[in-house]
């Protein structure tokens, strides 16, 4: 291109991107209510400019009159940028440094969204870098990632390679970002931007979330709000090892870097081969944080999430109920059971496969994916049968990529398994569990083979529960050559999501769950193969607020899988009332993790009559807007929230008793994201209460909601013998056209 006078910048036009004219070199990437400007000059350094709420073209044409960031936009190490770098390579030479120019910009017009191309080179190397921005049309995110490729005539390792580099201008700027553990995910941690380097990083090499989480929000105005204040959220959406990295050094602006963890991942780039990053989903609003939630949830809903415009079915899933203990007659029993309950699907967890090698306990038998004769005597066919019998849905537990030692899978094939080459492996789960070598194709195919034969054999399963269990503990392959060894995670990865690929375009409408070890995949780069996540292992309704809450800052509800369960809980051993852990539940994909037959008939009308009410409220729940009203990390005591339909005609309330006092005073919780010219009826659901709540039945004003809100008791109104410590509500609002 002789210059750039004529590219081609990204505008909003009504719903529309259109491309017009700006200023030489001037980009700018533009969704319905935001926008990224860079500055590319041809032959000169690609800068970022501005990031923030759209702009007109007179604020375009004058930006720098106000003054702009314009820090180079993908920093290289080596030349002229003191600071952290996003790019490092060696060429075959030896020399690490590079310096890019700006060589072309291209734009293409997607179906969803607009894809802008801005193409460097390094300016002595035939080395390329594509740095990529999709800006979608209906929705306020954009994607950027980063290509790499080269014509040298050896191969160039690419030491860091970030998949996206923004700048963040200092001030009173705050980190939201989740932590926790195996049953303890997602926890919420909210902190001011300091000097010196913040690093958040997870290195499982199977599961990426239980620990820390791929995904953040930067306050530009100080403590994070919930519906005011600038807010960017950055979401890296990939399946493996990832690090977010902010440096603020003794300049005016924070530099924050994603991409893939490249400690111990370096990558040789061969002649022609391009390297893709995961992309950087990234979103502005000025309506705090409540606002890149919604803007991340519509978008997960819209673009990323399998099947995300399809309601999700209320299952009971058999683990919690029978655990190992897999037999035909249970299985039934447990059908009948969740179908007179009005459940859609049952799921028959782990414990149900495995002949020589049978999976009565977690050391033996994966691997070996046909039924236990001895266990389900009929099979598969007769447990659809029994499905079929009691009009229920039916869907299966597996773990493809893990394998026991015990199993006549590894007795077959032992060179399947990750291994450092020469060394013995180590095991993990049950003393026998090892990951099986995604960077093997026969391994590839037989995880194919094995989802494949279910479905194909069994077309009427209609869910999979995929779970993964354990980390890699060996960072070796047998099969790769001692020059790709550094290449064994990514490559894993891209042999994951090879794998769930094929099995989506052949079985697209099956729902998948994405299980593993509870919340260890909760990432947007496993949903394009996923309908949902199992958020947590921890089934304990108390602790389960806390985990959905933080899980709820970039996924929406339609994804979150949420169990009624047991009293007291397996987990945590505390006994918590069945509405209180119905009403948890009920904020997410509602689900039953129990056994029934241990349940009294009273338990059971009242799930039956939460099941009747959560298909009623679905719509709103798992494709409703959601507002976040007081936290649970407030310490108030009480936490709330709401979802409200699209066109605000309908509107689900949740309020949740967090601690046991006397005498303390517990907030009047005012409603967000109603109309405030509508008047709404209030319906209680669950109710448990002798006595209705005052305003039961009432007609209020969005307007008086929103300003003043309900006085919610801390208590129920019930027999002595039938009260309890902990109380919530679930509320109903429906418009009223008087």
């Amino acid at each position: 291109m002789e210059n750039l006078k004529n590219i081609l910048w990204l505008c909003l036009a009504g719903l529309l991107l259109a491309a017009l004219p700006v200023a030489a070199g001037q980009i700018v990437v533009s969704t319905p209510s935001f926008a990224l400007v860079l500055d590319a000059p041809v032959g000169g350094e690609l800068r970022h400019l501005y990031y923030g709420t759209g702009l007109s073209e007179d604020d375009l044409r004058q930006m720098n009159v106000a003054g702009t960031c314009h820090h180079v936009a993908y920093p290289s190490y080596g030349i002229g940028w003191p600071g952290e770098s996003a790019l490092r390579v060696r060429h075959a030479d030896g020399v690490i440094a590079t310096r890019l120019y700006v060589q072309d910009v291209e734009v293409r017009q997607e179906p969803d969204a607009v894809l802008t191309l801005v193409k460097l080179k390094d300016c002595v190397y035939p080395f390329y870098v594509n740095l990529c921005y999709k800006a979608y049309r209906d929705v306020d995110v954009i994607e950027t990632w980063t290509e790499f490729s080269h014509s040298e005539k050896t191969p160039v390792t690419l030491l860091q390679f970030a998949s996206s580099y923004l700048p963040l201008r200092r001030g009173d700027v705050w980190l939201s970002s989740l932590y926790g553990g195996w049953g303890n995910e997602a926890r919420l941690l909210q902190e001011p931007l300091k000097p010196g380097i913040r690093l958040i990083k997870n290195i499982d090499g199977v599961r990426n979330s239980h620990t820390a989480h791929a995904e953040v929000m930067f306050s530009l105005d100080g403590k994070p709000q919930e519906n005011t204040g600038r807010t960017i959220g950055a979401a890296l959406c990939y399946t493996g090892d990832y690090r977010l990295k902010i440096n603020t050094d003794d300049g005016d602006y924070h530099h924050f870097f994603a991409g893939m963890d490249e400690e111990g991942a370096s990558f040789r780039l061969k002649k022609g081969e391009i390297f893709r990053t995961p992309p950087l989903a990234l979103t502005y609003s000025e309506e705090g944080l409540g606002g890149a939630s919604r803007n991340f949830h519509k978008w997960g809903r819209k673009h990323k999430l399998a099947n995300g415009d399809k309601p999700r079915k209320i299952l009971l899933n058999s683990w919690e109920g029978v655990y190992f203990d897999i037999n035909q007659k249970d299985m039934e029993q447990m059908m009948a059971d969740i179908a007179l309950m009005g459940g859609e699907l049952f799921v028959m967890d782990d414990g149900w496969f495995g002949d020589k090698h049978p999976r009565d306990i977690d050391n033996a038998g994966l691997g070996d994916w046909v039924v236990n004769p001895k266990k389900l005597p009929d099979g598969i066919a007769g447990l659809l049968r029994d499905a079929a019998k009691h009009n229920i849905g039916f869907g299966i537990w597996i773990e493809p990529e893990m394998i026991n030692t015990r199993s006549e899978l590894y007795e077959k094939h032992p060179d399947w398994v990750m291994k450092v080459p020469g060394q013995d492996f180590i095991t993990a789960r049950g003393g026998t569990q090892a990951v099986l070598d995604l960077t093997n194709p026969q391994v590839r195919d037989f995880i194919f083979y094995t989802v494949d034969t279910l479905l194909a054999r069994y077309p009427e399963i209609e869910y999979i529960k995929w779970d993964a269990n354990m980390p890699v503990l060996n960072h070796g392959s047998v099969h790769l050559d001692k020059d790709e060894q550094s290449h064994l995670s990514i490559l894993y990865h891209q042999g994951f999501e090879d794998v769930c690929r094929r099995i989506r375009r052949k079985y697209p409408d099956v729902t998948i769950q994405a299980c593993a070890s509870g919340g260890g995949r909760v990432n947007y780069g496993y949903l394009p193969y996923f309908d949902e996540f199992w958020t947590s292992d921890n089934t304990d309704a108390l602790q389960r607020v806390y985990i959905q809450w933080g899980t709820s800052y970039f996924f929406p509800a339609i994804a979150m899988g949420a169990h009624i369960s047991a009293a007291p809980n397996h987990q945590t051993h505390r006994s918590l009332p069945l509405k209180y852990r119905i009403d948890v539940a009920m904020s997410g994909r509602l689900g039953m993790e129990i056994q029934p037959r241990n349940m009294t008939d009273e338990e059971k009308n009242l799930c039956r009559e939460a099941i009747a009410a959560y298909k009623e409220i679905r719509p709103v729940v798992q494709f409703g807007e959601l507002y976040r009203l007081v936290s649970p990390y407030d310490g108030q005591g009480v936490a709330s929230l709401l979802y409200a339909s699209e066109d605000k005609s309908k509107a689900v309330f949740y309020w949740w008793k967090l601690e046991q006092f006397v005498n303390r005073q517990l907030p009047r919780v005012r409603m967000a994201g109603l109309d405030a010219g509508k008047q709404y009826r209030i319906r209680e659901l669950n109710r448990i209460d002798n006595i209705p709540l005052a305003f039961e039945g009432k007609v209020l004003s969005g307007s008086f909601l929103m300003s003043h809100g309900l006085e919610i008791p801390g208590e129920h109104r019930m027999d002595a013998d039938k009260m309890s410590d902990y109380a919530s509500r679930i509320l109903y609002l429906e418009e009223v056209n008087h």
